[in-house]
């Protein structure tokens, strides 16, 4: 293609060139600047007549920005667009890192952690470093959770579920980390839920007059192991083994199978328990044989006909009732209750640790009265010789 021919104008360093506009194909000046800058020549385009407005004038003054260093030129520009490119390619923003943290963690335990993210973190935060966050910025992201009017809960779960985030990309090398502590509301959610003897012998008869034998037996399933709702629901027949006496916890919320014993009445019944599906694998399946996603118009009709509290959460509830028995009886320690639960760590099993203490305190008040009676009546046959 030949060289198109250079007009010169009144301002020196400029020129322009005759072309046609990219959408009419009428005619117009194509301007250009040519200057000098730490000793390399420069030519580039200023503008279009037509398309951008331009005119000798404009581009005159647009070589004189760029002869000062008041404007940078289009390579400079271009330079900086592809570094600012390249660092944004490299830039480990949080919503990042949440992608890569989320794909390292089972579908299953992330799904709450992601509408959190998206809900509260992700606004604020999300185009964000963790070097780059600052004290009023987690201020902000609390006053916004609170105006939601949530539960107390949700603060904490949001900021350890940021904070987790950003730890995830300083152990991986990907990034800074945050330049200060997050600290953590305190969140009274140790609520232990309990029912007196007159209570719980309500819910019973409840229980044994209820005519649905899935709820009947579940419900007393809970009583037996504490047993949680979700755990019940993915009870499979071949998890559970008759003759070494054992149920098998697929998935259990800490995560990692777990074992726990089949008591004598957790047999009894099982032994018992009508398989409406009998091809199905479940122990208390749903429709049409599948793994159950609700039970909640039953439970409810047996806590309605047992007049327990409107707030009692029954299936959770009753495993609040298994553990503080057990805590209570005196006869089993926390370790063992830890297990019996499947708690991650001995903290979870905490809140039942005063139960044991009345109960080792009643067994000490009883010795001490046994040996004061015994010394008692020793004292009475001396006395009576």
């Amino acid at each position: 293609m030949p060289r198109q021919q250079r007009h010169k104008t009144n301002y020196p360093g400029v020129y322009y060139i005759e072309g046609t506009t990219t959408t009419s194909s009428k005619p117009e000046k194509i301007f250009y600047i040519s200057y000098r800058k730490e000793g390399r020549k420069i030519e580039e385009k200023a503008g279009r007549q037509i398309q951008n407005g331009m005119t000798a004038a404009k581009a005159s003054q647009m070589r004189a920005q760029r002869i000062t260093n008041k404007e940078k030129s289009n390579r400079e520009r271009r330079d900086e667009e592809r570094a600012t490119a390249i660092e944004k390619q490299n830039r480990w923003t949080i919503d990042r890192l949440w992608e890569e943290y989320k794909s390292t963690r089972e579908v299953k335990w992330i799904k709450f952690d992601e509408l959190r993210f998206k809900k509260y973190i992700k606004p604020l935060f999300g185009a964000s470093e963790p070097n780059e966050l600052t004290h009023f910025d987690i201020k902000r992201l609390r006053k916004k959770i609170k105006s939601r009017k949530v539960k107390p809960a949700t603060e904490r779960h949001v900021l350890e579920l940021l904070r987790r985030v950003c730890r995830f990309g300083v152990k991986q090398n990907l990034c800074k980390g945050l330049n200060f502590t997050i600290q953590m509301p305190e969140v009274n959610n140790e609520k232990t839920e309990d029912l007196n003897d007159t209570q719980l012998n309500a819910l019973w008869n409840a229980i044994e007059n209820e005519e649905n034998i899935q709820g009947k037996n579940l419900l007393k399933m809970v009583l037996f192991t504490g047993m949680r709702r979700g755990e019940l629901f993915k009870l499979e027949w071949n998890h559970i083994d008759f003759d070494r006496r054992f149920i098998l916890i697929k998935d259990p919320k800490g995560g990692k199978d777990e074992k726990i014993p089949l008591g004598d009445n957790t047999r009894e019944l099982l032994l018992k328990h009508e398989r409406p599906f009998p091809n199905s694998p479940f122990v208390f399946p749903g429709k049409n044989g599948g793994q159950r996603k609700e039970i909640k118009r039953i439970v409810n009709r047996i806590k309605e006909n047992a007049k327990l509290p409107k707030d009692f959460r029954i299936i959770h509830g009753l495993r609040h009732v298994y553990a503080s028995m057990l805590a209570s009886s005196g006869q089993v320690d926390m370790y063992t209750l830890q297990n019996l639960l499947t708690h991650k760590s001995p903290q979870m099993t905490q809140r039942y640790a005063h139960l044991r203490d009345d109960a080792l305190r009643s067994a000490a008040n009883l010795a001490g009265n046994l040996i004061e009676g015994a010394v008692n009546n020793k004292l009475r046959i001396v006395q009576e010789n």
